[in-house]
């Protein structure tokens, strides 16, 4: 390129470069972008201030906050701004955070937005201090013989009871029902032998009706000077087979006491002619088989010589101590047995009518007697044993002994013969009627309160087949009796008296109308463990007031009896698992609830057994002392078990320990008597609807409370509407936040309103 041409070239280029130089100017292309003027901001639980977080923002903006809790406003703007952030009170006991997003175009920025919780105040009861006056009705049921044994012998007494009365009087129960006190053959006491005195085995130091009898009466004065009432067990529907009644009944069939049973030669076709068994049905099984008539013994010396015979007849003789043995008697074909017999010391004799000990075969005294030689002795069916004491050689005579079968009533058992009140229409009339009622007649005048009457549903008729109709006829009049007296007595109230209907709610109801005023209610002590191993309380409440409804619906005056368990029963605590919180929960639900509650001896210890060993195995002796050394073992005859009457299931050291299910009847039971509105209330349902909680109210007069139990195996809240500024009771664990009351597992808490 020549020289002239590069010039021109680098001439253009430097006007090229002025030219852009001096040319239009673009701009570069500018990012989105958002700034916070912080990137944190808390509040307190409760706040209802608003606070505001500056925007500075290239174009639009958004705001979004993560939780529902935070609230934005506003939510959107464009270019510098703010926006107003505000929260809903945290009622949870933990803090939370949340985050709030300021998005402009493909920027954003973030705020974290923190709350404390709210502050959980744990509940702390105040109940107000017991005045000493009880006002709660509730029973507690001990059996005599087991219960406490004042003078070693093994055996219960009513003097052990006496003088465990300030154990029953901080247990703050306001009466007492007692097992059957009257003499008998069996521990258990229910077949009478005699309704006019009372068990020897009862009574201290000597040991005799008289002074058993004294004894009771000294138990029911202590137990009225601290108010404590005494109810006593009533077997109305039979006696023993050992009572003189009964005796005298099968020997003499012109005797007034054969028509106080049902007996017959032919039950099938006579069962219908008894009035009392009247819209019944026959059962073959309830009818045992006896002997009528009263043969004679009579025992001489002689020189004879030693001679049996072949008669079916014998003579069942042994030396005490020794084997016994069968004489068959000698048939003279004149009317008479005899036998010639050595008998060298002391004696033991039956006499059978065959070589058997089979019903209606057995003949003995009719209590237990010492023959002595020459002597006439008129024996009965199934009698006692009878002593004789000789040296030498004596001839034996059994004369009168034309004997028939006949049959008897005994819808329990053959021990049991039930008892026969003749026609209803005219039951005020009845020998047997007036003979027990004038035998109630003797403990009500000497002060007993009331009657616990059993197995009332059975009384016209039998196990398999009664009439309820009749039933209540009979204990309307008996009822009628019984208060008749208790009024003569000079009382204000009426007699105190509860029936066993043991069946479900729908037949014992019945019971009520021209009946009883007080029946227990079977039904609760299923409800009650259903509702606590299922942790689902939601029928608890609608159950027990309609229990109470239906009572009052037939009769005004009705009185709920409301029990966990009793002697005939597995223990309550296997209804649960044997489960502690389970046991302590049932207390309290049962003690702040409505009506009469009654308490079963070593319930309030924990107390567990079941029947499958025999019956003596839910009626466990007390264990007062951590030793395990005050056991009245005897009293069941020493069938217990022993691996839980042991000193830590005992009185003395669940008293000791404030956590023990002990402590936890007492607490709740000096509440009730503390607050008229537990002691008498009206039950009604509160507010709360939860499937573990069961809430009611308890009314009385102007009194109100609030009543709330969590019977779920874990933690639970609940919303409450009512003021809960006054805590009087508390199982377990509650605390309350607001409006929110959380309650730990098998937790319990009650409010003053």
């Amino acid at each position: 390129m020549s020289l002239i041409m590069k010039k021109i070239v680098s001439v253009l280029a430097v006007l090229s470069l002025i030219l852009v130089a001096c040319g239009p100017k673009v701009d570069p292309v500018k990012s989105d972008s958002v700034v916070l003027s912080m990137t944190e901001m808390s509040f307190a639980n409760a706040t209802t201030s608003t606070q505001f977080v500056t925007v500075t923002a290239t174009g639009n903006w958004t705001a979004a906050a993560t939780e529902a809790w935070i609230h934005l406003s506003p939510a959107s703007g464009s270019g510098n701004g703010s926006v107003g952030v505000s929260v809903d009170p945290n009622e949870g006991s933990s803090a939370r955070s949340g985050k709030v997003t300021v998005s402009a175009g493909s920027a954003s920025a973030a705020l974290t937005v923190t709350q404390e919780g709210s502050a959980s105040v744990a509940v702390v009861p105040a109940p107000a201090a017991f005045d000493g006056t009880k006002r709660a009705s509730t029973t507690y049921q001990l059996l005599v013989y087991s219960f406490a044994d004042s003078d070693g012998d093994g055996v219960g007494d009513f003097k052990g009871i006496q003088n465990r009365l300030d154990y029953l009087d901080q247990m703050g129960v306001t009466a007492l029902w007692l097992s059957p006190a009257h003499p008998t053959s069996s521990y258990h006491a229910y077949d009478v032998n005699d309704y006019y005195s009372l068990n020897p085995l009862y009574a201290v130091g000597s040991h005799t009706p008289e002074k058993a009898e004294a004894d009771f009466e000294e138990l029911i004065a202590a137990a009225h000077a601290k108010g404590i009432k005494i109810y006593m067990d009533y077997v109305l529907n039979h006696t023993g087979k050992n009572n003189p009644w009964f005796k005298e009944a099968l020997a003499n069939p012109s005797s007034p006491y054969r028509d106080y049973y049902f007996i017959t030669a032919n039950p099938s076709a006579d069962y219908k002619t008894f009035p009392m068994l009247a819209g019944t049905t026959y059962n073959a099984d309830e009818w045992k088989v006896a002997a009528s008539g009263s043969p004679k013994l009579t025992v001489t010396k002689t020189e004879e010589a030693v001679k049996s015979g072949n008669s079916t007849w014998n003579l069942w003789l042994w030396p005490n101590g020794g084997n016994g043995q069968a004489v068959k008697f000698v048939d003279e074909g004149n009317g008479k047995l005899y036998l010639i017999v050595e008998i060298n010391g002391s004696y033991g004799m039956l006499v059978r009518k065959y070589n058997n000990w089979d019903a209606g075969s057995k003949y003995g005294a009719k209590s237990a007697t010492t023959l002595t030689e020459g002597q006439t002795l008129d024996l009965v069916a199934d009698g006692s044993d009878i002593s004789f004491n000789g040296s030498g050689r004596y001839r034996i005579e059994l004369s009168d002994y034309s004997v028939e079968s006949l049959y008897y009533m005994g819808c329990f058992s053959d021990w049991m013969p039930d008892l026969n009140y003749g026609a209803l229409a005219d039951v005020r009339n009845n020998a047997a009627f007036q003979d027990l009622a004038a035998s109630a007649d003797k403990w009500i005048n000497m002060g007993v309160d009331g009657l616990r009457l059993d197995a009332v549903k059975h009384i016209c008729g039998g196990i398999s087949s009664y009439n309820n109709a009749a039933n209540r006829q009979f204990l309307n009049a008996w009822y009628e009796r019984c208060n008749q007296t208790y009024k003569a007595c000079g009382h204000e109230d009426n007699i105190f008296m509860v029936g066993e209907v043991w069946g479900s709610h729908s037949s014992e109801e019945k019971y009520y109308y021209e009946g009883l005023t007080s029946c227990f209610e079977f039904d609760y002590g299923s409800l009650l463990s259903g509702v606590l191993n299922s942790g689902n309380a939601g029928n608890y409440v609608s159950s027990v007031t309609s229990y109470v409804a239906d009572h009052k619906a037939q009769r005004a005056d009705a009185i709920t009896s409301f029990f966990l368990a009793n002697h005939d029963q597995d223990r309550w605590a296997e209804w649960v698992g044997r489960s502690a919180a389970k046991e302590k929960q049932a207390a309290a639900m049962l003690l702040s609830g409505p009506e009469k509650p009654f308490i079963y001896q070593g319930e309030e210890l924990g107390y567990y057994g079941t029947k499958s060993g025999g019956d003596e195995y839910v009626r466990a002796p007390m264990v007062w002392d951590s030793s395990a050394t005050q056991v009245a073992k005897k009293g069941v005859e020493n069938k217990v078990d022993n691996t839980m009457l042991k000193g830590s299931i005992s009185v003395e050291t669940q008293l000791a320990d404030a956590g023990s299910l002990l402590n936890v009847y007492m607490t709740w039971s000096r509440l009730r008597n503390t607050y008229p509105a537990l002691a008498e209330g009206t039950m009604t349902a509160a507010p709360i609807n939860s499937g573990s909680i069961a809430a009611w109210y308890m009314t009385s007069g102007s009194q109100k409370l609030l009543v709330i139990h969590n019977v779920a195996s874990a933690q639970k809240a609940v919303n409450v509407s009512d003021a809960m500024d006054k805590p009087i009771a508390l199982l377990g664990t509650a605390s309350v936040k607001g409006t929110t009351l959380t309650l730990g597992a098998n937790s319990s808490v009650v409010f003053e309103l």
